[in-house]
C-alpha cells in the first residue's frame, strides 16, 4: 500500500463496523443543539471572532449547521481561510457525537476544498455518522454555498475517538476544567467535554 492509500484506508470503516444508533435521549430532529462550551471557537458565544456555528439535530445520526463567513475569518482577500473552513467541518462533525451521547475527540480529519468561499457567505453544512467500530466513530460532512442545495465548497471525512472525561481533566487547563465541572446542569457539563482533542 502506498503512502497516499493508507490515510484513506484509515477513514474507511472496517467491514465489521456497525451502523450508528441514535441515543434515545438525543435531541429531536430540528432541535437546535446549542453551544457545547461557551468559549469554544467553533460554536461558543463567548468568542468574539469565533464561528458561532449553529447546529440542529437531523434525522438518524445527522446534523445540519450554518455559519456566516465574517471579516475575521478570511485568509486570502475576501475569501474564507481554509483553516476556518476545516474548523467549521470539525465542529459540525463533532456535534454528531451529541446524538450518540458519547464524549469523543477528533482522531483524524481529512478535508477537501472544492471551491472558494467568499466573505459574507452562509456555509450550509450537513454531517452524518456512517459507522461505529468500538471507540471509533466514522463520519462525513459536506459544506455548500448559496443555500442548503447549493454548490459544494468543502467536504470532509473523519474518525472520532470516544474518550472518558478524564482525557480533558488530565490535559486541560485547571481553571477552565473546574469552571465547566461546576456547572449545575449535568447535560451541559457533559457537553463541555465533547469534541476537541
Amino acid at each position: 500500500m502506498s503512502g497516499t492509500d493508507e490515510p484513506r484506508a484509515r477513514l474507511t470503516p472496517p467491514k465489521d463496523a456497525v451502523a450508528p444508533v441514535r441515543h434515545a435521549e438525543a435531541p429531536a430532529p430540528g432541535e437546535l443543539l446549542g453551544t457545547h462550551y461557551d468559549r469554544c471557537f467553533g460554536c461558543g458565544t463567548g468568542q468574539s471572532h469565533g464561528l458561532h456555528l449553529e447546529a440542529r439535530a437531523g434525522e438518524g445520526v445527522s446534523v445540519r449547521a450554518e455559519f456566516t463567513v465574517k471579516e475575521a475569518h478570511q485568509g486570502a482577500p475576501g475569501l474564507a481561510h481554509g483553516g476556518v473552513l476545516a474548523t467549521a467541518l470539525d465542529e459540525t462533525l463533532g456535534s454528531l457525537n451529541w446524538l450518540l451521547r458519547v464524549i469523543a475527540v477528533t482522531g483524524r480529519l481529512e478535508t477537501d476544498f472544492v471551491r472558494p468561499v467568499p466573505l459574507g457567505t452562509v456555509l450550509h453544512l450537513d454531517a452524518r455518522v456512517t459507522a461505529v467500530d468500538g471507540r471509533k466513530i466514522y463520519s462525513t460532512a459536506v459544506g455548500r454555498i448559496d443555500g442548503p442545495d447549493g454548490p459544494v465548497a468543502v467536504r470532509a471525512e473523519a474518525v472520532f475517538i470516544e474518550v472518558k472525561v478524564d482525557h480533558f481533566i488530565d490535559n486541560g487547563r485547571a481553571e477552565e476544567i473546574q469552571a465547566a465541572m461546576a456547572d449545575p446542569d449535568q447535560a451541559k457539563r457533559a457537553r463541555a467535554f465533547e469534541v476537541n482533542p
